[in-house]
């Protein structure tokens, strides 16, 4: 054991490690603006993307960049198949049967089906608990979901009786007043003890992941809001990550129903990233979420993002732009979350409204400098009063209980506009704002921001202007089809360049997901990784500004960030992440008597000097050993998942 004089020299020995590690700073400039030059024409410093990579690398590149990363054995299926046929495939991904599994496990994530009004009855707000509670709404029909409101609405009177000693304006106290904090089964008509036995109890308390799952997972169906309710708060939190996605779900709706809306949509994003086989469909409805950003804890998007998600987003990422841009504009979640519902025009406000409404430029204003043109795409602030002015009157129905996209006339600007110089003629109605999309869909600048974005995200960080340029060609000749946009990059010899290969550091959701699909991990709760995702800064859907996640390499690459993405590494690879495991088992054997074996088998390749001197390093350091394992809170250290974890931080694998 280290003796405390010596912890200082560890942990420096730990951060000297990681920066052994980090190149990834070193070669990560900031992104440099780049204007539009001949299509085939690149300045000097664009020397890099002149010629190709070629043989296995050509293979390893399109897997590391167009996936959310490799499984054991890709490269050899991609290698056999041939990598011009497995292009095709990605590009094309109803020619690919799905992956059965993932249908399995998407199956218990109900919410994701429903429509917003079905998701807001069948997972209440804390509104509509308040409003049973008060007896001005009435409790739901389905007699499970009744009760489980039923439950809710007595513990807001509990509590608040508590917090206010009885006095609440409305509410018939029903019980006396108590611990505002404690909010487990009220009644205590059942307890733990009811439902489980001695040994099962200590199993929970005491036993590994594998055997508290086992016991949660014995719990029969008509049994498990009563286990819950017979649970505090903290005892709740406690088995959270171990319970089996079921009872995972009813921990969350006997306690905060809306919250399953948001935790269904989360799983299911991170779950078809590690097991889908449509890789590059994923990583471009991941792009395309991040260009049209709706933050979800606005408000009723908690609701409205699962559907923006699935008919706005999803069915158009290989699509047209227009169909896309349209569906994004006409999408409750985007009304609601750039405040597009409540513009009226200025002339249509009522004399003596109790709420004061106006003209509201914040979706023109993201309309082109996000979504469209780009901030230096040409256009002025007059342009965007004109395109908020043509929107007016795009609004929702009834948001409150997740209405659906309504146009109303009668608060309209129903004068003359000019965008972008052209003219739209005074009473147009609804129309204008369809006009506007058809201008800015087609617009030149709209070609080369979309393109440049696209390059930004799949080849490099300062793509040359000859592939951006090539891009924008066709998607102006292709009326906006993003698959052929997206061939045109994929096909172009800048793509295949050593300017391009791991030119590119993975952002948190592309590190997570790929790590787990390169150990070949079992995950039975997603949401765990999405709490790393967002350790790492990157919270799913959970982006407050409308630009969406950066995917430059600036964004990502920090000494902090590289020892908190080590720390993920290492606790993975010990199993010590729950609901995630790994087959530690498999990795004694690869370790044998090379270390470097291992190192090979994760990568597919032969490790750099770097990370060879990293892991010998830690090879010969028991106390630099146990100061990683206990940074990351992975118990003892394994040599074997010492080394994959590692391997995992390594620059090789934080590169994609």
């Amino acid at each position: 054991m280290a003796q405390p004089g010596k912890r200082g020299q560890i942990v420096a020995q730990v951060m000297g490690l990681v920066l052994l590690l980090s190149p990834l700073i070193a070669g990560t400039p900031r992104t440099k603006k780049i204007k539009p030059i001949k299509p085939n024409a690149n300045p000097p410093e664009y020397v890099a993307f002149s010629k190709p990579v070629r043989g296995d690398d050509q293979i390893r590149h399109a897997i590391e960049r167009l996936t959310f990363g490799a499984r054991p054995g890709d490269f050899e299926r991609v290698k056999q198949m041939g990598l011009d046929n497995w292009l095709d495939l990605q590009l094309h991904p109803e020619k690919v049967a799905e992956n059965p599994s993932l249908g399995e496990r998407l199956a218990p994530f109900d919410s994701l089906r429903m429509s917003m009004r079905e998701a807001y009855i069948h997972y209440p707000p804390p509104q509509m608990i308040i409003g049973v509670a008060r007896g001005t709404m009435p409790a739901p029909e389905d007699p499970e979901l009744r009760a489980v409101v039923l439950r809710l609405a007595d513990a807001y009177v509990w509590r608040r009786s508590a917090l206010l000693d009885g006095s609440l304006n409305g509410v018939v106290k029903s019980t006396p007043a108590a611990d505002p904090n404690d909010d487990s089964d009220l009644a205590r008509k059942v307890k733990v003890t009811d439902i489980l036995t001695a040994e099962q109890i200590d199993k929970l308390k005491n036993g590994k992941p594998d055997e508290k799952r086992a016991v949660l997972e014995s719990i029969p169906a008509d049994k498990r809001f009563d286990f819950i309710y017979a649970l505090n708060r903290q005892q709740r939190q406690q088995l959270f990550a171990f319970a089996p996605v079921t009872l995972r779900r009813d921990l969350m709706l006997a306690v905060s129903p809306q919250n399953v809306v948001a935790s269904d949509l989360t799983e299911a994003k991170l779950l078809r990233a590690i097991y889908s086989n449509h890789q590059l469909y994923e990583l471009m409805a991941d792009f395309w979420y991040n260009h049209f950003n709706v933050f979800i804890n606005k408000g009723a998007d908690r609701y409205l993002v699962p559907t923006y998600e699935r008919e706005a987003i999803r069915p158009h990422v290989f699509g047209k732009f227009y169909d896309l841009l349209l569906a994004t504009a006409e999408s409750p979640a985007m009304l609601l979350y750039l405040d597009n519902a409540e513009s009226v025009s200025s002339s249509r406000q009522r004399p003596n409204a109790k709420y004061k409404r106006g003209l509201n430029e914040n979706y023109g204003r993201e309309l082109l400098e996000l979504h469209t043109l780009g901030v230096d795409g040409g256009y002025t602030q007059k342009d965007v009063i004109e395109v908020a002015r043509c929107f007016t009157g795009w609004t929702i129905a009834n948001p409150r209980k997740g209405g659906v996209f309504e146009y109303n006339d009668k608060v309209h600007d129903k004068g003359e506009k000019v965008v972008l110089g052209h003219v739209i003629r005074a009473g147009g109605g609804m129309n204008d704002g369809l006009q506007v999309l058809e201008i800015v869909a087609h617009h030149p600048s709209t070609a080369h921001f979309i393109s440049l974005k696209l390059a930004k995200r799949f080849v490099a960080d300062n793509p040359p202007p000859s592939l951006v340029n090539r891009m924008a060609q066709t998607f102006l000749k292709k009326d906006g089809d993003i698959r052929q946009v997206m061939q045109t990059m994929l096909y172009s010899p800048e793509f295949w360049s050593p300017g391009a290969y791991r030119a590119k550091v993975k952002m948190p959701l592309e590190m997570v997901v790929s790590s787990v699909r390169a150990t070949n991990a079992q995950v039975d709760s997603s949401l765990v990784l999405a709490n790393e995702i967002q350790k790492l800064g990157e919270p799913l859907y959970g982006k407050i500004e409308p630009t969406g996640y950066s995917s430059a390499n600036a964004e990502w690459v920090s000494s902090a960030g590289l020892l908190e993405r080590m720390n993920f590494a290492i606790a993975l690879a010990h199993n010590r992440i729950p609901g995630v495991k790994v087959n530690t088992v498999a990795w004694q054997n690869e370790a044998g008597s090379d270390p470097m074996a291992l190192a090979r088998s994760i990568l597919e390749q032969d490790p750099s000097t770097a990370t060879k001197e990293a892991i010998e390093k830690a090879l010969s350091n028991e106390d630099l050993q146990k100061q990683l394992a206990r940074n990351a809170k992975a118990g003892p250290p394994q040599v074997p998942s010492l080394i994959a974890g590692l391997v995992i931080g390594s620059p090789e694998f934080q590169r994609r």
